[in-house]
């Protein structure tokens, strides 16, 4: 999870890969990135014919999200294994605090066939693990149990014998035994250092094939390494995957981190992921072979490859599509939404579309809870929402904002009666996440009538100078531009990418409401 600034600077191949001549111009092919959206610190399983990837999210609420194919490399959101961020701090609830750039970070997701039980394990804050059950992804998920151990950067093997391990660390990379129920510790030791020639290793996964323990780890964030041994407490040798690998986006960085994973016919596939600042990190996916039992990335022209041969797997089940519309008439919000920090649950509604009332008097969009993030789809997307604005009160602001460490937004304002479409830039938090700027009023227009509809279209591509741009309708139809593009942040410190986020707060007195009928999220 951590960064070491000077890596993403050189894209020389390094030796030691193999490589394979597959091909970009068949027609069964897929494009990388097969996700391009923020689903950093993949961890990544096959139960029967479905396979699940599990991710971080930091400070967002619900955490650990989930997402479900059957090909590899056709995807869609499945659920959720944190469904509260419940970690004893007020902070999670924007209640005396803030946990920005906390929270849910580098996790395991697995599938212990013995009890038919999902287990979700992570370490939160560096001081402690926490144990989330399901009995399916999609289900209700449970904390189970508290570990006084951080499993940092954690990676859940289940034996054949239905033992169950967890390898971890950053630098020193351990292995622990975990009780017959998975939820306690049983015997922990150190099984590896790394070389100084290497500098860190973390991420862990853990996997046995062929009478082999193997512990798949990252050099944050140009390399991928292997550790194997006969033993899950080792000795374990060492190998190099790749280094500085070049990429499959244009910009970005060098695939690494997340997991492997068998197919059904016995195939291995490796889904990393992609810095691709500003939106984030997205998972990339190409075939693993093996030799003499170490396993090598196949590579296209000595890089990861833009295109590869879809996967060899049998199906007729589809999946949702991750972008699309969403009018809030279920009973709850769908696993596309996660809020900033946890929510205040007496104050939103679905059903008959999305009600915010307002949860918190304060000028900060980065204090006011009840925010609803959605991840932006790249390269490039536009998201729409269509805002009954008639039950504002006096101070409040609602809207759609480019949400990140370096924000701007396009919404209403009532103010005296009047209510106005506004443009706002300059919200800034500095890299300790405080709020150094709660932003400023570039364009405004008078409007009436209850109903606005709002709009931002993101350039996400990676690299600097990528810029958002703002624009409203009162019919629905037309639009007109308000305010200047908004240049996004391209810095990997806050580490989530931006999203698009829909806001309702109070600055004078709560009361207030909104109704958000309609959001669209839609591709060029």
């Amino acid at each position: 999870m951590r960064r070491v600034l000077a890596v993403l600077s050189s894209l020389l191949l390094v030796g030691g890969l193999l490589t394979s001549p597959a091909s970009a111009a068949t027609a069964a092919a897929y494009t990388n990135p097969v996700v391009w959206q923020d689903f950093a610190d993949g961890d990544i399983i096959r139960v029967g014919d479905a396979y699940y990837y599990s991710a971080s999210t930091m400070h967002y609420s619900p955490g650990a999200p989930i997402l479900r194919s059957y090909n590899l490399v056709d995807w869609e959101y499945a659920g959720h294994s944190v469904p509260r961020l419940d970690f004893g701090s007020g902070a999670y609830d924007l209640n005396g605090g803030r946990a920005y750039v906390k929270g849910i970070w580098a996790s395991t997701l697995n599938h212990r066939p013995s009890n038919g039980t999902y287990y979700w394990i992570g370490c939160v804050e560096f001081n402690r693990t926490y144990v989330y059950t399901a009995s399916a992804v999609d289900g209700t998920w449970s904390k189970r149990s508290q570990i006084n151990n951080c499993y940092y950067d954690a990676g859940l093997l289940i034996d054949t014998n239905d033992t169950m391990y967890v390898a971890y660390g950053n630098g020193t990379i351990s292995v622990a035994q975990l009780s017959a129920d998975g939820l306690g510790q049983v015997r922990a030791q150190q099984v590896f250092q790394t070389p100084s020639s290497v500098g860190t290793l973390e991420g862990a996964r853990f996997y046995k094939r062929n009478g082999y323990y193997y512990i798949w780890l990252t050099r944050p964030a140009n390399g991928q390494y292997v550790l194997r041994s006969t033993s899950p407490w080792g000795p374990y040798e060492m190998r190099q995957v790749l280094l500085n690998m070049p990429g499959p986006i244009s910009g970005g960085g060098v695939p690494h981190q997340g997991g492997l994973v068998q197919t059904q016919n016995g195939d291995w596939y490796y889904m990393a992921f992609v810095d691709a600042y500003p939106g984030g990190r997205v998972p990339a996916l190409a075939p693993i072979t093996w030799t003499g039992d170490w396993p090598a990335v196949q590579t296209v022209n000595g890089g990861w490859g833009v295109s590869y041969p879809k996967p060899n797997i049998q199906t007729s089940r589809t999946v949702a599509p991750m972008t699309g519309p969403d009018t809030f008439t279920t009973s709850g919000l769908g696993h596309r939404w996660e809020w900033n920090h946890n929510p205040d649950t007496g104050r939103f509604a679905t059903g008959n579309g999305l009600r915010l009332q307002t949860a918190t008097v304060t000028g900060d969009l980065y204090n006011a809870r009840n925010t609803l993030t959605h991840r932006i789809q790249g390269p490039s997307s536009t998201a729409t929402i269509e805002l009954d604005y008639s039950q504002m009160a006096n101070g409040d602001r609602s809207g759609l904002a480019m949400l990140r460490d370096q924000s701007a937004w396009i919404g209403v304002k009532r103010d005296n009666g009047v209510h106005r479409v506004v443009m706002t830039n300059g919200l800034t938090m500095n890299g300790s996440w405080q709020t150094t700027g709660t932003g400023t009023e570039a364009a405004s227009a008078t409007i009436s009538g209850g109903r606005v509809w709002l709009r931002v279209n993101a350039d996400i591509r990676p690299g600097s100078g990528r810029q958002a741009r703002f624009s409203y309708s009162t019919n629905g139809t037309t639009f007109s531009s308000l305010g200047p593009a908004f240049t996004l942040n391209n810095a990997w410190q806050f580490f989530m990418g931006y999203r698009y986020g829909i806001f309702n707060y109070a600055t004078q007195a709560l009361g207030g409401a909104v109704t958000v009928r309609r959001f669209d999220l839609t591709t060029p």
